[in-house]
């Protein structure tokens, strides 16, 4: 292309200094990219989801491409004649040239611009990412360096990783500053979204129809905890949303050809507790209808080996993947979730339980269990941030719970609740009120036995997820199936659904 602009002394593009600039960047690139777009501004909506502002090298080429997207997304015109008008007082741009640096953008465009400017695109990010890798790279050499630092090697390592992934993920090492402008978009988006999806949801479905409708679905960003006693049912629960979001994952190539999640997601499963064989045997049984005490013996017909090995066929299909190492620390958590991201997606991440999770070795001694649970909620609320994905954790109830009347749960059952109450968006308890009834059964042929009895009828197969905190919406009450031989959560029927208990 014509080099007008890159002899311009004007423009700074020419000079000796620049000459022995190393620094990865190419302004024909910019300036052809930019000569297109104003050309055609239908070239935009091609390139938008490679390239932003931010990518740009050379500042004022930075401002143009950003006033030239903001007049398209307005659905206005974006020619010089406008920008002209934009930037008649600008004194930055009046140092390359003024309102003429605009129009000579335009004449100087290659022919073939048109058609190349999703690859000037793809170099100017490029580019982008180089610098920000160099930038990085001096950061972590400098951290290294500081020997006067509190931080350890294994912290430092951590906070490079996050950087990196932060990078390869978003196009940038950090978050900061963003317009409000941009912050409504995403808003906008989002309702869009959740107005055009079946059953407006928001966030991702749980399968579980009155979970969905109470929480919205789980969403993006979001550290959701699931409580309860031991026998409630919470890995259970948490075993069927898992297996409902991989079962409905679903792709389909974007505008710009990339693979994107439409429904569903892929579901990273952290059991610290369950090896991965028992879990894979309860979705089995789950599955399958067969109880996953036979499964293990081997006591099934023929035909329910049918029903086995056909509930074994679709759960290999779907993406879910399981990490059953146990005493993993908090930092050994966000690594492994930022890889499995890296490398095969993820858009759910369970964490099977929260308090079976090590501080590791950020913790100091003289730090309490209270300050390590603390330090565990903080850094899964912002792996859900930084991973943009929502997180389920579930967590154990102290055994106060057991000495009240009124077993349901409360927020204050919470074991260290200060922390996971207050880093939480949702707080959720799962409670069968048929598992105390059953051990509290009188002397049979008593008036008190034929009253247990009736009552153990209408509690039986029933379960509720007590929703205690919910930062985007109501609390309440959501009634549910359960099936005690497979674990297995379902909705009821339409009489028994949803009973709310506050707002």
């Amino acid at each position: 292309m014509a080099n007008t602009m890159d002899n311009d002394p004007g423009y700074g593009g020419a000079s000796n200094d620049t000459e022995l600039d190393t620094t990865p960047q190419s302004w024909e690139a910019e300036q052809a990219l930019l000569g297109a777009l104003l050309y055609d501004n239908e070239i935009y909506h091609r390139v938008s989801g490679v390239v932003q502002a931010k990518h740009f090298y050379n500042p004022v080429n930075a401002r143009i491409y950003e006033q030239i997207a903001r007049l398209i997304e307005l659905g206005q015109l974006a020619d010089a004649i406008v920008l002209k008008d934009r930037f008649s007082q600008d004194e930055t741009i009046e140092d390359i040239g003024g309102v003429e640096y605009l129009a000579r953008l335009l004449a100087n465009a290659p022919a073939a611009a048109t058609i190349a400017a999703p690859e000037y695109a793809k170099l100017i990010f490029d580019h982008a990412m180089r610098r920000d890798l160099i930038k990085l790279g001096a950061e972590i050499t400098e951290s290294a360096k500081n020997l006067g630092s509190e931080e350890t090697a294994v912290q430092q390592i951590g906070e490079a990783e996050a950087k990196l992934f932060s990078l390869a993920e978003t196009g940038q090492v950090q978050g900061g500053f963003e317009t409000f402008h941009d912050a409504l978009i995403k808003s906008i988006n989002m309702a869009t979204a959740a107005f055009t999806r079946d059953g407006h949801l928001s966030g991702l479905s749980t399968g579980l129809m009155d979970v969905d409708r109470q929480l919205g679905g789980l969403h993006r960003s979001d550290l959701i905890i699931l409580a309860g006693r031991p026998s409630m049912g919470k890995t259970s629960l948490a075993t069927n949303i898992a297996f409902n979001v991989a079962k409905a994952h679903r792709e389909e190539k974007d505008e710009n050809g990339i693979m994107q999640t439409v429904n569903g997601g892929r579901v990273g499963f952290f059991s610290l507790e369950m090896s991965s064989e028992q879990l894979a045997t309860r979705l089995l049984a789950e599955q399958s209808g067969i109880p996953s005490h036979k499964i293990r013996r081997g006591d099934i017909t023929p035909e329910q080996y049918e029903h086995v090995r056909d509930a074994s066929d679709e759960i290999n299909r779907i993406p879910l993947y399981i990490d059953d190492t146990g005493g993993i620390s908090i930092g050994q958590l966000a690594a492994r979730s930022r890889r499995l991201k890296r490398m095969a997606g993820l858009d759910l991440l369970v964490v099977d339980y929260l308090q079976l999770l090590t501080g590791g070795a950020a913790l100091k001694a003289s730090d309490g269990r209270v300050q390590e649970v603390s330090m565990i909620t903080q850094g899964l609320k912002s792996l859900a941030k930084e991973l943009d994905i929502p997180i389920l954790a579930l967590a154990q109830l102290s055994r106060q719970v057991e000495q009240r009347d009124d077993k349901r749960p409360q927020l204050s059952d919470l074991r260290e609740s200060g922390s996971i109450e207050q880093d939480a968006d949702v707080v959720s308890f799962v409670f069968r009120e048929e598992y105390y009834v059953a051990r509290a059964e009188p002397s049979e042929g008593t008036e008190e036995h034929l009253k247990w009895q009736e009552q153990m009828e209408d509690l039986h197969g029933k379960a509720e997820v007590i929703v205690g905190k919910q930062r985007h919406g109501p609390i309440g009450t959501i009634k549910l199936s359960f099936t005690a031989d497979i674990t297995k959560f379902g909705d009821l029927a339409q009489d028994d659904r949803y009973d709310n208990i506050g707002h």
